[in-house]
């Protein structure tokens, strides 16, 4: 059987007046299960993801750049999600926390938010995967402490700010997003983080009209909510199978080489029998770190073509970090069972390393 049959989306939570809620609703309206990391109640934080299809890492009253129980594990997590390329989603807390995981910084800021507010969308929103309809002005519900700043990493997206706080949305990569503010929210939530921090919601000045206002503010953030969380939701659902690949095999993908060390005389004497002639193409699908490459370039010469396919990305980095490797094929990141070749392309292919581990082995060899 697969590692991958069954597949649920882990979500780590804080403290209980911070759950999933719309969140939680999207995921599950997508047939996504959720398997629940509640620290509040003493769950230790997974060290790895299992196979998850997605990481979703709630809010809490710490801040990022303090050093609260579980921090470290819960940078890990983020950290092994991003290497693989699922989809991440970071609220608050879990958006500094992501910020850090991709290299960027949670500081202590100096003014707190807490209430509802706008946020301004910014021109990148226009073509994100979830943002692309987000209205320029959107009302969401406000909670900063003192790690209220972050500082993005290189390479990372801007989708909103407001005058206090320029960063309040971001997009690491092309699946991974950070959002300071509480989208999430629905009126169980707006109730609970009343009852939680009472004196924040009764003080006029911290949080002005937090209850009194949250119908009128919910009714115009509910569409914008959950057109955000049902796109997050259904870009998690497509990739599932895949996600659960990745977050599969990711941490093995150093140790790899000399977990199977054994399998490359097998693998070369496999490769002696298909009878390849030099100058011909052949395919290693599921190349994993490549132990099969140099004996497939041994059978076609300089003057053939060996291609190596493989889903994770840390198994090709692992397969260019064996010395040689690299220059011995072209390396491509792809489905096993969606091959960007045309019929025909290949004189030969070599799938030893990938049928115990693709959930349809038949549809996978038909590829």
């Amino acid at each position: 059987m697969s590692h991958a049959s069954t597949v649920d989306v882990l979500i780590v939570e804080h403290v209980p007046q911070e759950g999933p809620y719309a969140i939680g609703a999207a995921l599950g309206a997508a047939g996504l299960p959720v398997r629940a990391c509640r620290t509040w109640a003493g769950d230790p934080v997974p060290d790895s993801l299992g196979g998850a299809a997605a990481l979703v890492v709630m809010g809490g009253p710490a801040a990022a750049h303090e050093d609260f129980p579980g921090r470290t594990a819960e940078l890990a997590l983020l950290r092994t999600a991003l290497e693989a390329e699922v989809p991440v989603l970071g609220v608050c807390l879990g958006a500094q926390l992501l910020a850090e995981a991709a290299g960027g910084r949670a500081l202590p800021g100096r003014v707190p938010r807490i209430g509802w507010g706008e946020v301004r969308t910014a021109p990148a929103a226009h073509t994100d995967p979830l943002f692309a309809d987000a209205p320029e002005r959107l009302p969401v519900l406000h909670r900063h402490g003192d790690g209220d700043t972050v500082d993005l990493p290189a390479g990372a997206t801007l989708l909103a700010s407001c005058d206090r706080h320029q960063v309040q949305a971001f997009r690491i990569g092309g699946s991974a997003w950070g959002l300071r503010f509480h989208l999430e929210v629905d009126k169980s939530a707006v109730d609970a983080f009343a009852a939680a921090f009472p004196d924040e919601a009764d003080e006029a000045a911290t949080a002005p009209g937090l209850i009194a206002s949250a119908p009128g503010h919910l009714a115009d953030l509910a569409p914008h909510r959950d057109a955000v969380f049902a796109r997050f939701a259904a870009l998690v659902a497509t990739r599932a199978a895949r996600s659960a690949t990745r977050t599969f095999f990711t941490p093995m993908a150093a140790t790899w080489e000399e977990r199977f060390a054994a399998d490359t005389p097998r693998y070369a004497a496999a490769v002696a029998r298909m009878g390849l002639r030099s100058g011909q193409r052949v395919l290693d699908v599921g190349c994993g770190s490549g132990r099969a490459l140099p004996a497939l370039r041994a059978e076609v010469g300089d003057e053939g073509a060996v291609v190596g396919v493989e889903l994770t990305p840390a198994m090709l980095t692992a397969t260019a970090a064996v010395e040689g490797r690299a220059r011995l094929a072209r390396l491509l990141m792809a489905d096993a069972c969606r091959l960007p070749f045309a019929a025909g392309a290949m004189d030969g292919v070599f799938s030893v390393g990938l049928i115990n581990h693709v959930s349809d082995p038949a549809a996978a060899l038909c590829e």
